[in-house]
């Protein structure tokens, strides 16, 4: 389950869960998945105790993967960044809309939408547009 607390992000360049699944798996493997982010969050402890990073795809959150660490990383820039190391699983959530944002967003455990339920990582997943309608009829 979802933490009480956890990060939303928009996932750009991907269709689906099923993209990100798969760009994942080719260059991770099954070791942890990493997304490197300009910004540290400031409430690290509260996240690394059980929360998610939940995907936006193009405009519906629609999967979210577990945070098992944040690490520091230097850019070419000789900035320092962080490093949010993922647990490799893609887990597939209710559809829920969103708007536009920058960066990343805290979300809330109890705004958090509840996994789908015997679905598996790799399940083919609606193209974001039919989810968008099912879930604004409630249906989904």
């Amino acid at each position: 389950m979802p933490g009480s607390l956890n990060l939303m992000k928009l996932c750009v360049g991907a269709e689906g869960p099923e993209d990100l699944r798969q760009w994942q798996q080719q260059r991770f493997g099954d070791n942890p998945a990493m997304h490197v982010t300009r910004m540290w969050p400031r409430r690290e402890a509260e996240l690394l105790d059980g929360g998610s990073i939940y995907w936006v795809f193009k405009g519906m959150m629609l999967a979210r993967q577990r945070l098992l660490a944040l690490e520091p990383r230097e850019g070419e820039d000789g900035i320092r960044r962080c490093a949010l190391i993922l647990d490799p699983k893609l887990i597939q959530v209710a559809a829920v809309p969103r708007r536009p944002f920058q960066g990343w967003r805290y979300l809330s455990g109890k705004d958090a939408p509840p996994d789908l339920t015997g679905q598996s990582d790799s399940a083919e997943t609606l193209p974001p547009a039919m989810a968008a309608a099912l879930a604004e009829m409630g249906l989904r």
